[in-house]
């Protein structure tokens, strides 16, 4: 019935259903995956939320992003709540009572609920988190009409956001009901034995306080304590987790203090609770190999544990796993013969070979190549590596830590494989695997301490009076601590203290976390963080206190499994084999040792094998293993890794997916400092942003997955600045630019371009671009496009090639003269420049990344993958003509004119040939043009498509709305279109093509 029973009666050799003898057991300490199963699965406990009259959709219409910016059918999660109650009352954000609580009222509303056989409830009232007064007068009643869980958002997480605060009260309800009756079953096992879990915040807690809302990442937080808990005893402080198994690798930093995050998602719900900060990616050695005739691509899709892959014998595909097989990084002898239909038999070595003999007969085909199956191989190892490098620098580097400084410490079934590989792609020169790295999750529940953690939000000023109004809180939480420790069975005396404050500037939306203390000293700690995660500080805007937190700490005993060494030696032992295994592109003559043999201080150096029991370790050449302890091993860069690598500038399939990858996560990155460093809500929160790359010619090489609007029209944006500026622009010049007729959108869309030089300064080798949608950019409304405008002006501030930055400083009198001297001025202009100054991070971050691009591969090698980039580009869609049929539609428009196009598929040469006919006489009269202009039109859409790479299934185009700017259709690339009437000041939209 339950797994952990069952494995506690397997390690105390009981049999059956036998009775757990709890006298020899001093404690228990689990995680579960029972809630986030139910949360996944959406089988918890049946729930009403009970909110302010007025919000009943709130937690539905949430923070209106798009997790999937790209799908065609939004599908929206399934929401918690059985139902909705709203209780006429509110509070306002000073606390003053505007409704007073009905509790009559409320009891009948009430009464109606637990007819219906509902015992849980969340409460979430406006400003509940703040003044409590009504949450708990409503929860006091609800318990004594005896409802079994009630959960009050005050004493879930007394923090602001009324939507996230919300749902993570409603997770604590709906899912609190299960783990009780969880946790019941298994003290009823445990008898007197005392029972804790693990949390999310990466402390234990006795299973009498344990909650939905702390248990999501119960199992994953093991393993990050059990990282954090191993290399620090080994003398290590500064830590890059790498937990990589079967379908998914997480990452995580640690320097000094566990990183946690505040905001989580899961499932499509957000919760707003302290949670180790864990970045997941779906890279494992189950991720499966694809070929799609022109480049290698791993993931994220899993072969799982049924059917596995290939090696399994379950008739499962190619996945990372088999790759390491074919390598011979993975023996046979090694794995028990549990494999097959039948569960008795060793890993298939003889059918991974033959599926790679397929695999790569088909690429040698397609690229004309001559690369061996393990040649193939080694290209998607390098693949996967590269997807979780990618993972790695998001926790890291993208967040101003200097990666070469840490060591990493690998954990995992699969991680020991590759742990060198993504070691030398960071620039990390040791890596630290313990004894127990395959199973560090659970070893790390052992090793946990006992945390309670207490928050509130505070709000204000940093200032004399706030800091003496926090010192009040902390005595109340900490308090609230005592009491909870207490309850465990702890002596809060014992426990570690610590205080924290989440500061951030005034107007923004981002805190970030220093210890508590005076004024000037945490407000110097603020800015020593924000300076090191998003590259600057601004001494205009005041600091505010947004909430404080306490943490009871009450370490734990460790255990002790070490077994003192033997005859310390610093003489390899024997290996007990050697084989053939490919790596750096060719077969090498490895040892393979047994980990049991390594005593204190022995090295291993590679290439080499380790085998352990659950685990294999591979020394690539270059590194040494050196055992530090019988339960610590080291392995250490030993020859300097050269990082500039020489790929050739001629197309291949493998470096054309890991370029893509580097690309794309340089403007990832773009994105995630334009997100953290912006002022409004619409880039902070909604994300109407895109950030992107392009050649030297203005030309699209990748644009993040942002905002599909912005995809095909930022090219028009960048070249207009190249053909408009030319040798005007210099080294530290940036430019912004909304124009319509230039590749704009509209309006407030406004797009910042930088350029990237080389280093001696004399050619411009890049640009980088952000465009982000403004909140206002002036017009006669706020917002953009009213309805009833007449010329650009009324419509909002045109800004057309703008000289935004000069020699690296910034013209801000000039910028904030074009937005305030105008007919309809913006309305806010500092906060347009606040997000101006976001997207002029984000470019610097993507010129560094560039930058630091060009020195491992060479200037050659980048501007060729670009090239190629574009060439595979234009190839996918010419796939997709290839398999359409010819066809036709017509769009009738508002005054009764039609659009008709005809397009005719050419298979031979995959193209397609467009022809347009309809009542051109009308068509000439709405768009103050002929014809020709919109067969222009629907070309430059197969030019976007061509040239940006816009995902399209196989054997149809699904429909597109484009907004074309006039201007682009007088280009030459389209003589016919020939334009009657002024159009400079409008837009041409092609509004569906199939």
């Amino acid at each position: 019935p339950d797994a952990v029973l069952q494995g506690i009666r397997d390690v105390l050799e009981l049999r059956g259903n036998a009775s757990i003898p709890a006298e020899i057991i001093e404690t228990v300490k689990m995680g579960t995956t029972v809630a986030t199963n139910a949360l996944l699965e959406r089988k918890g406990e049946p729930s009403v939320l009970i909110t302010t009259a007025g919000f009943r959709d709130a937690l539905r219409i949430g923070y209106q992003n798009r997790p999937d910016i790209f799908a065609l059918e939004i599908r929206l999660p399934e929401m918690l709540y059985a139902r909705v109650l709203e209780i006429d009352e509110r509070s306002s954000a000073q606390g003053e009572i505007l409704r007073p609580l009905n509790l009559d009222e409320a009891r009948k509303q009430l009464r109606a609920v637990y007819d219906e056989g509902i015992r849980s409830l969340a409460i979430v009232f406006m400003h509940g988190y703040r003044y409590p007064e009504h949450e708990r007068a409503l929860a006091q009643l609800a318990r004594e009409m005896e409802f079994t869980q009630v959960s009050a958002s005050h004493d879930v997480i007394a923090l602001m956001k009324f939507v996230s605060r919300g749902d993570t009260t409603m997770v604590d309800a709906y899912l609190s009901p299960i783990l009780k009756r969880y946790v019941a079953r298994i003290s009823d096992e445990l008898k007197d034995t005392r029972l804790m879990f693990m949390q999310s915040n990466g402390g234990l807690t006795d299973a009498r306080t344990f909650r939905g809302k702390d248990s999501i990442l119960s199992g994953p937080a093991g393993g990050v304590v059990g990282a954090v808990a191993t290399a620090k005893d080994a003398g290590f402080d500064k830590i890059i987790g790498f937990d990589m198994g079967g379908t998914s690798t997480d990452v995580c930093h640690y320097d000094g203090e566990y990183e946690r995050t505040m905001e989580t998602h899961v499932a499509g719900v957000r919760l707003r609770a302290p949670m180790l900060h864990i970045h997941t990616v779906a890279a494992g050695g189950g991720s499966i190999l694809h070929f799609d005739g022109a480049r290698f691509q791993v993931g994220p899709d899993s072969a799982g544990a049924d059917p596995g892959p290939v090696c399994y014998r379950r008739g499962g595909p190619l996945t990372v796993t088999d790759c390491n097989v074919i390598l011979g990084k993975l023996l046979p002898e090694n794995f028990p013969h549990v494999f097959g239909r039948q569960g008795n038999l060793p890993i298939d070595v003889s059918g991974v070979h033959a599926e790679f003999a397929d695999l790569t007969h088909d690429i040698n085909a397609a690229t004309a190549g001559n690369r061996s199956p393990q040649q193939v191989a080694q290209g998607f190892v390098d693949i996967a590596v590269e997807n979780m490098v990618a993972a790695i620098k998001r926790i890291s580097i993208q967040r101003g830590y200097n990666v070469t400084e840490y060591i990493l410490c690998c954990f995992g079934g699969a991680g020991a494989q590759h742990a060198c590989l993504v070691a030398d792609a960071l620039g990390i020169k040791r890596i630290f695997i313990h004894r127990h790295a395959s199973v560090l999750s659970a070893y790390g529940m052992g090793l946990a301490d006992v945390r309670s953690l207490h928050e509130q939000s505070l709000e204000v000023a940093l200032n004399e009076h706030s800091v003496a109004e926090a010192k009040r809180i902390y005595r109340k939480l900490t308090a609230r601590g005592d009491a909870e420790m207490q309850r465990q069975g702890v002596d809060p005396r014992r426990c570690e203290v610590l205080r924290k404050a989440m500061v951030r500037y005034q107007g923004t939306d981002t805190a970030l976390n220093v210890d508590f203390g005076t004024k000037e000293t945490m407000a110097s700690d603020f800015e020593s963080l924000h300076k090191q995660r998003f590259g600057f500080t601004d001494a205009s805007r005041e600091l505010v206190i947004e909430s404080v937190a306490v943490e009871l700490v009450a370490g734990q005993p460790r255990p002790a499994f070490t077994i003192p060494p033997e005859n310390p030696s610093s003489h390899a032992p024997e290996p007990v084999r050697t084989i053939d295994m490919f790596t750096n592109g060719d077969f090498q003559q490895t040892p393979v040792y047994q980990r049991d043999a390594l005593k204190s201080n022995q090295a291993v150096p590679g290439p080499a094998l380790i085998i352990e029991p659950n685990s294999t370790i591979v020394v690539e050449p270059g590194w040494i293993a050196r055992a530090m302890s019988v339960d610590e091993l080291v392995l250490e860069r030993r020859q300097p890794h050269e990082r500039r690598c020489e790929v050739g500038v001629e197309v291949d399939p493998v470096m054309l997916e890991i370029f893509n990858k580097q690309f794309m996560s340089i403007a990832e990155q773009m994105g995630y400092t334009l997100q953290n460093t912006s002022y409004s809500v619409n880039m902070k929160e909604r994300l109407d942003f895109s950030c992107a790359i392009f050649d030297a010619h203005g030309d699209l090489i990748c644009n993040a997955p942002h905002m599909p609007v912005h995809l095909g029209s930022m090219g028009e944006s960048v070249r207009s600045v190249v053909q408009e500026r030319g040798t005007d622009i210099v080294v530290g010049d940036v430019y912004v630019h909304n124009a319509p007729y230039n590749g704009g959108t509209h309006l407030p869309d406004v797009t910042v371009i930088t350029p990237v030089f080389n280093k001696a300064k004399s050619q411009i080798l890049f640009y980088v671009a952000s465009r982000g949608h403004h909140a206002d950019l002036g017009g006669i409304t706020p917002g953009s496009m009213p309805p009833n405008s007449r010329t650009v002006e009324e419509e909002g501030i045109l800004i057309n090639n703008f000289l935004l930055v000069r020699d690296n400083l910034l013209r801000e009198e000039e910028f904030l003269s074009l937005l305030q001297d105008n007919p309809y001025p913006a309305r806010n202009p500092y906060q347009n420049l606040a997000d101006i100054k976001a997207q002029i991070a984000a470019n610097q971050k993507g010129m560094m990344e560039l930058e630091r691009l060009t020195d491992v591969y060479g200037l050659e090698t980048v501007h060729a993958y670009m090239r190629h980039i574009k060439d595979y580009a234009e190839e996918s869609v010419r796939r997709v003509i290839d398999v359409l049929r010819d066809g036709q539609f017509s769009y009738p428009l508002d005054d009764g004119s039609v659009i008709e196009v005809a397009i005719s598929i050419d298979s031979q040469n995959r193209s397609a040939t467009v022809d347009f006919t309809g009542t051109s006489a009308q068509v000439k009269s709405n768009f103050n043009a002929p014809a020709a202009v919109c067969k222009a039109a629907v070309l430059y859409v197969f030019r976007t498509l061509v040239e940006d790479d816009i995902p399209l299934n196989e054997g149809c185009l699904k429909p597109l709305q484009i907004h074309i700017p006039r201007r682009s259709l007088l280009n030459p690339e389209y003589p016919s279109a020939v334009v009657a009437g002024n159009v400079e000041t409008s837009q041409c939209i092609v509004d569906t093509l199939y």
